[in-house]
Formats: C-alpha cells, structure tokens, sequence
C-alpha cells in the first residue's frame, strides 16, 4: 500500500503587492499651466494691454513649443479668470481690468511677480479696509471657542517662525481666515480664500524686496486681544491699524526702501 504523501505547507512569505502605477500625465497637461502662467503675467503686467488680440493658435503654439491642445486650455483657464475672451472672427483678446477676477490667488501672485500696479495695491487694501475691520468687529462677539484657537495657533506659528519664512506666512494667513470665518457672515466668509491670499501674496513681495528686522506680531496681537475680550470697537480699530500699516509697507518695499525698517507683514 503506498504512503500518502504529505502535502506542500503553503508558503507563508506574503507577494508583494502590485502597485498600480498611474500613468504619467501627457507633456500638454503638465505645459499648459506654465503658458497660462506667463499670458497671464504678460497681461496683468502691460506687456499685453486690454483689447490687444493674441497670436493664433498655431502661431502662440510654435512660440511657447506646446501643442495646440496645451494652449487652448491655457486660453481657456485665462478665460476663467476673467483675463481673455474669444470671440468669433476676432480672435481671443485680453479683457478689460473690470472684468478680471482680482482676488484670484493666481491673478493676485502674477500681479505681484514684478512691479505690480500703483492702483491696484491700493485698490486691494482700501477693499480689505472695508472688509477687514468690521469683520473683527463681528468675530469679537461671534467667535467660537475653536476659531479663537485657531486664530491663537496661527499667532503662535508666526512666533516661532517669522513672516520672512513660508510656514511663517500660512500660520498668519490661517489666523486671519479663521478671523474671517469667526465673523460668521456667509458673504464675508466667501471672501477668505482671496483675502488671505492678498495677505500672503503681499507679505511674501515685501519679505522679498525689503526683509525686516522690526517684529511685527505686536500688531496681531492686538487684533487677537481685543477678540478674545469681546471688545468689537477693540478689534475694529486694531484691524484697521493693521490693514493701513500693511499698505505702507507694501508701498515702500515697492519703491525699493529706504527711512527706516518696516514690519513686513499683514
């Protein structure tokens, strides 16, 4: 009678996982940011005025070495943000500044790439001049106890790491969007992303044409104070002084310095 023979343990050594790799993104989807990135600083900038038609697209395709398919969807993110328009037997032309989406943070950084515009520095703080003050007035009284931790959070993150260092500047940017959120006004609060946007757009431009020695945080800190409080005349004028002292800054480091060191900051 033959012996049964014994049957093969199973291997016990787990095989390795196969990794589903995504394939890699066509050369036009990588590219076509990049184009609309240097239109769209090309525009805000002058070089491409409003009502100016731009090259065709086979032409702009040659020029910038992108296919067709990577320029016309440059063209079209440009259009989303307000910057071009496409009209039939005209061509794709640059739009007016009226109908450009300022608080974009895209718009807002090529703005701020080289020398941005007199105007609209002042136009962008007299906007969070309107904005600003009265929503710390809100917060004060309408903060939750998570939104002033929060706002404490991005305070402390500056503390530790400054307004010249990028984490620096997200900590500022979350305490002044966590302010705007604490007011607790749904049309104030759709304006976060593109107010703090400025405020870290700004601040990188004037840590980058004129670092600053001065400490700055004493003028959040006050903003902050006066909510913790509840004190919303406190917080309103405390923002406010923020707000003009940012547009000051920004306005000398524009002219490339001089006097004394400025708080690069809000």
């Amino acid at each position: 009678m033959a012996t049964a023979q014994p049957k093969p343990k199973p291997d016990a050594t787990p095989k390795p996982k196969r990794v589903r790799r995504r394939p890699p993104r066509p050369r036009s989807l990588r590219l076509h940011g990049t184009v609309a990135r240097e239109l769209g600083i090309r525009i805000v900038s002058g070089v491409l005025k409003p009502g100016e038609i731009l090259e065709g697209e086979i032409a702009a395709s040659v020029q910038f070495n992108v296919s067709r398919t990577a320029y016309r969807e440059a063209i079209r993110i440009l259009a989303a943000k307000g910057l071009v328009n496409s009209r039939p037997k005209i061509g794709t032309q640059v739009s007016p500044r009226k109908e450009w989406h300022l608080l974009d943070p895209d718009v807002l950084g090529w703005i701020f790439v080289g020398e941005p515009d007199t105007d609209l520095i002042v136009n962008l703080f007299e906007l969070r001049r309107i904005v600003e003050p009265d929503a710390a007035r809100l917060a004060a009284t309408r903060r939750t106890p998570e939104q002033l931790a929060r706002m404490k959070a991005g305070l402390d993150g500056v503390a530790r790491h400054g307004f010249a260092t990028e984490i620096g500047r997200r900590c500022d940017e979350e305490f002044h969007s966590a302010l705007l959120e604490a007011s607790a006004n749904d049309f104030v609060v759709s304006l976060t992303s593109g107010v703090a946007a400025a405020i870290a757009i700004t601040t990188a431009f004037k840590q980058h044409r004129l670092p600053a020695p001065h400490d700055a945080l004493p003028v959040h800190l006050a903003v902050y104070e006066a909510i913790e409080a509840q004190d919303a005349q406190g917080a309103h004028d405390a923002m406010a002084r923020l707000v003009d002292r940012g547009l000051a800054d920004t306005m000398e480091a524009r002219e490339g310095g001089g006097g004394g060191p400025i708080a690069a900051c809000c």
